[in-house]
């Protein structure tokens, strides 16, 4: 059996680096070396752009599968033996001052099964490292200790600066499973995830593609002051492509991406530069007493900068059926998913999500026409994302085609350019609407959110209250107002709405005062209480 798995594992090795041993000497490719203690493979000549070629060739082959050794043992290694499981930082590539951030490695694990292949680059040269058991600390009981010697890694991480007394324990960036990434924000934190690319989420009849990278090349950053360098391999059933990363470790952390995608096959929902995170529940909509908490979610926002101007705030929700939601348009500015509540007494948990970053979307060359599109996924715990949010180009994914991306991540407690003119959206809150005073209706519901930027809102003369501008896609829009919170900042637009039957109400809300918007518009999705049978 061990004899089968190595020689499979030849054998995608051969095919996965072609491109980049072709033409060394036999010698070279024979040749061992120790680096910290690590084994590593021949150096072979190594290039983005000879990757970008190489994702090209593969997108004309046939898909083949990743290297899954011993699945059984793999699915034996579950969330607690993983978390036992420990690379060595003593064996971190740079740790011994070559580099700024030492990188260290992830196990398999039953939820990270895909064998993964990793990389040094330095001079122009790439060398594997060759994976081995005596790389990681385990229990001696551990399931891992059953796995073949050429079971490979599941992912990485950039350790903080060595010149840090904590970083063999603190990291700021990680890629484990599928094609997920993430990193922590300007909070300290992690939160949500980054993907390399959406595939035919929620798509009618077709289950969703969850693509890998297959391969990772990491190159040292020489001081903290610079940037680490990744590129990545990413392959799939429908798509493969080519990634670098440049990553900047700052305030919270900033990433450069640039990648070449190529179809092997048509796909109906092709989704670039996605973002995942999860919405149990806020200070509105579902499951608010599902959980003692006030609240849980590691984003409470969808934040849209259009092409023209505008700056648009999406509430997420936990909806009872999954949905999708497009915001059509060309060359968005940029959009996010945010965590803008920032009270811990809003969360009074420990895992700290009023620290969970923001990420934000920032295009680097000319998205064209398409739409962000939203998916909201029912979920009944926190330990789902059932949420993502991507950029969808407008026409069909056709087999053959390419995809060329340059764009920024921002990993940050905030946007990265909010617009210091308007007041942005701080609360949503719905419930029973009516007549003060007078019995509650069925199928009418109060509307509001507040809107805060101490500099807009003191230019509002006293006595004088803005317009509400309120439309629904379908109901009636009653009695709107607005007023000012007893706080000095903050103001709250509001309306009640007259519905009936169960089907979605799209809504949409800013404040305006002489003519020019006050606020960002406020968009949601409301998902009436279904009539009695």
């Amino acid at each position: 059996m061990i004899t089968t798995r190595l020689h499979r594992r030849t054998l995608l090795r051969a095919a996965g680096s072609a491109a980049l041993l072709a033409g060394l000497p036999t010698a070279a490719r024979d040749a061992a070396a120790q680096q910290q203690g690590l084994a590593l493979g021949p150096a072979a000549p190594f290039s983005y752009e000879a990757l970008v070629a190489r994702a090209q060739a593969l997108a004309a082959q046939p898909y083949q599968p990743p290297y899954k050794p011993a699945p059984d043992i793999v699915r034996a290694i579950d969330y607690d033996a993983h978390g036992q499981i420990r690379f060595k930082t003593d064996l971190a590539p740079f740790a011994d001052g070559s580099g700024a951030y030492p990188a260290s490695f992830f196990h398999l694990g039953r939820y990270f099964g895909d064998s993964v292949q990793m990389y040094l680059v330095g001079g122009g040269s790439a060398r594997e490292i060759l994976y081995q058991p005596g790389y990681f600390d385990m229990p001696a009981d551990s399931p891992a200790r059953r796995l073949p010697a050429d079971s490979g890694f599941a992912g990485f991480r950039l350790q903080e600066w060595r010149g840090r007394d904590d970083w063999r324990t603190q990291d700021w960036v990680a890629f484990l499973g599928a094609s997920y990434f993430r990193a922590i924000g300007a909070l300290g934190q992690y939160g949500l995830s980054a993907r390399g690319v959406a595939v035919d989420v929620f798509a009618p009849g077709k289950p969703e593609e969850f693509p890998i990278f297959t391969q990772f090349f990491i190159a040292e950053a020489p001081d903290p002051a610079q940037p680490a360098v990744v590129c990545a391999v990413l392959d799939g059933p429908s798509i493969s492509g080519a990634y670098r990363f440049t990553l900047h470790r700052a305030e919270g952390v900033v990433m450069e991406v640039e990648a070449s995608l190529f179809l092997r096959k048509p796909v109906f929902r092709l989704g670039l530069t996605p973002l995942t995170s999860m919405f149990w529940y806020g200070e509105y909509g579902r499951g608010r007493t599902l959980d003692w908490r006030p609240e849980v979610h590691d984003s409470d926002g969808l934040a849209i900068w259009t092409a023209d101007g505008e700056r648009v705030w999406r509430p997420l929700n936990n909806p009872r059926a999954i949905t999708v939601s497009s915001f059509a348009g060309e060359n968005p500015r940029g959009f996010g998913l945010l965590q803008r509540d920032r009270n811990f007494d809003h969360y009074l948990d420990g895992v700290f999500y009023d620290r969970r970053p923001s990420l934000w979307v920032e295009p680097l060359q000319p998205f064209g026409r398409g739409a962000i599109q939203l998916v909201e996924i029912p979920t009944d715990d926190e330990i789902h994302d059932n949420i993502v949010a991507f950029w969808v180009p407008e026409g069909d994914a056709a087999a053959a085609d390419r995809h060329d991306l340059k764009y920024r991540l921002h990993w940050l407690a905030d946007e990265p350019y909010p617009d210091q003119d308007i007041a942005r959206t701080i609360a949503t809150r719905i419930g029973r609407g009516g007549e003060p005073g007078k019995p509650r209706p069925p199928g009418i519901y109060k509307i509001a959110a507040e809107f805060d930027n101490p500099a807009v809102m003191r230019r509002i003369p006293y006595g004088v209250f803005p317009e509400v501008v309120a439309t629904a896609s379908r109901g009636t829009i009653q009695r709107p107002f607005s007023e000012p919170v007893p706080n000095g900042n903050v103001w709250r637009a509001a309306f009640d709405l007259a519905v009936d039957g169960g089907d979605p109400v799209e809504l949409r809300m800013f404040l305006r005062l002489d003519g020019k918007p006050l606020t960002e518009t406020w968009l949601y999705q409301l998902d009436p209480e279904p009539p009695p049978a």
